[in-house]
């Protein structure tokens, strides 16, 4: 039996660590600002600040929105659709993550 090898890496994830306007949101996953306006009411994007002026949005929200996009465009999902598949797949990713923590105990 051959030996384990085991290679921690330690890195730090910028995505994290940006904010975007929401121009800049717009420019970065090609979605229309009334799009991402109507992501936010439907709570599928969260940003910090109180108008759209205001709105700044966290690397997590990049991911979002440019997944939210591919379920609007390519499989014609309205947006209570799409938050509702986004609030899923986060469930379906918590429930992976979990699985993964009590199997490698």
């Amino acid at each position: 039996m051959s030996p384990t090898i085991t290679t921690y890496l330690q890195g730090q994830v910028v995505e994290d660590e940006i904010e975007l306007t929401l121009i800049e949101l717009c420019q970065a996953t090609d979605a229309p600002p009334e799009q991402v306006t109507v992501w936010v009411l439907e709570g599928v994007l969260e940003p910090s600040g109180r108008q759209p002026q205001e709105w700044r949005f966290g690397g997590a929200a990049l991911r979002r929105a440019r997944l939210a996009l591919r379920l609007s465009r390519d499989l014609e999902i309205n947006p209570a659709g799409v938050a509702l598949a986004l609030d899923l797949l986060d469930e379906i990713a918590t429930l992976e993550a979990r699985l993964k923590r009590r199997s490698a105990h």
